[in-house]
C-alpha cells in the first residue's frame, strides 16, 4: 500500500479566510499527511481565522480528514496582502489602518515571518489560493480598468511574485507550487465577472511559464481547476448555487464537487507521487470540462 507521507515537509498556504473554502480543506489535508503548515491570510481576516482556530463552535471544521484523530492547528499564522511585494509598496493610508499595523504584511514580509516561525526551515510546498476583484458582480463590459487590473494583480501576478519570493527556500527539494484556477479561463462563463475570467487565463499562462523557470531549480508548478463551489467567498459572485447546480447537471458524474476532493488532488500534486508532473492543470470538476454543451 502506498503511504502518502509528508513528514518533514513545510507548507505555506495563502488565502485562508474561513473554514469553508478550498484553502482551509487543503491546509487540513497537508497537516493530516504530516506536513508542518503555515497560513498566510489577508491582514483583514487574520483575526477571523484565529477565532476559528479556537472557538468551540468551529471544532467540527477543525477535525482532521481521512479518519484521523485530532484537529487542525497551523504551525503559524500571519498576515499577507499578496497585492504588495515589499513593505514600501503598501500605500501609506493602508499602513495606518488596524489590519496593517502589525508589521510588514507584504509578500517579502510574509516570507520573513515564515522563516522566523519555522526557525529558518526550507519551504517544500506553496499553495496559492487567492483570487479577488472589487467588481466581481459586474459583467465584462461594465468592469472598470482599475478593477480589471486589481483582479490581475491579486489573482494572477501574485503567483509569480510569491513563487519568486519563495524560490530561494525551495531549491533542490522537489518542491511544489500549486494554485487554483477555474474553467472560465478558457470558456465564457456568464456571472464570473469583474475581470476574474481574464485573471484566471493569465494565471494559467503564468503557471506554464513558471513551470519552466522554476523547473531549473527543481521546483514544480501546477494548477487545480476546481468546479464551482458555494464557499463564502464565492457567494460574492451572485447566485453561486445556481452555478453549482447548472454545472452538476451537465457533468459526467452528475454531481457537484466537494472541497475535500480539491484538497485530495492538491495533496497529490504536493507529494512525491507527482514528482514528474509540472506545468499541468488537474481538473476537479466532476468532468464538466470535457463537455461541449454549457
Amino acid at each position: 500500500m502506498v503511504n502518502l507521507n509528508l513528514q518533514g515537509r513545510n507548507a505555506l498556504v495563502t488565502g485562508v479566510a474561513d473554514d469553508g473554502g478550498f484553502g482551509w480543506a487543503i491546509a487540513k489535508a497537508l497537516k493530516a499527511a504530516g506536513a508542518r503548515v503555515y497560513l498566510a491570510s489577508h491582514p483583514r481576516v487574520v483575526g477571523i481565522v484565529e477565532r476559528i482556530l479556537r472557538r468551540g463552535q468551529n471544532a467540527e471544521a477543525r477535525a482532521l480528514p481521512y479518519g484521523l484523530e485530532g484537529e487542525f492547528q497551523p504551525d503559524g499564522l500571519f498576515g499577507c496582502d499578496v497585492e504588495y511585494d515589499r513593505f514600501e509598496d503598501i500605500p501609506e493610508e493602508k499602513r495606518s489602518t488596524k489590519a496593517y499595523k502589525e508589521g510588514d504584511v507584504s509578500i517579502a514580509g510574509a516570507m520573513a515571518q515564515y522563516q522566523a516561525l519555522s526557525e529558518g526551515a526550507p519551504l517544500d510546498i506553496l499553495i496559492h489560493a487567492v483570487a479577488f476583484s472589487p467588481e466581481i458582480q459586474k459583467n465584462h463590459l461594465e468592469t472598470s480598468r482599475s478593477a480589471y487590473l486589481t483582479a490581475q494583480s491579486v489573482s494572477a501576478y501574485s503567483l509569480v511574485a510569491m513563487t519568486r519570493a519563495a524560490l530561494p527556500l525551495m531549491q533542490g527539494r522537489n518542491a511544489s507550487v500549486v494554485g487554483l484556477t477555474y474553467v472560465a479561463a478558457t470558456r465564457m462563463t456568464p456571472g464570473y465577472g469583474g475581470g476574474m475570467a481574464s485573471a484566471k487565463a493569465a494565471l494559467e499562462c503564468d503557471a506554464r511559464a513558471l513551470a519552466w523557470f522554476a523547473g531549473e531549480h527543481g521546483v514544480r508548478v501546477n494548477l487545480v481547476s476546481a468546479g464551482p463551489f458555494p464557499s463564502r467567498a464565492a457567494r460574492s459572485i451572485g447566485d453561486i448555487q445556481a452555478m453549482v447546480d447548472h454545472t452538476a447537471a451537465r457533468s459526467p458524474l452528475r454531481r457537484p464537487i466537494t472541497a475535500e476532493e480539491v484538497a485530495d488532488a492538491t495533496l497529490f500534486l504536493c507529494s512525491p507521487l507527482s514528482s514528474g508532473v509540472t506545468g499541468s492543470i488537474l481538473f476537479v470538476d466532476a468532468g464538466f470540462h470535457v463537455m461541449n454543451a454549457l
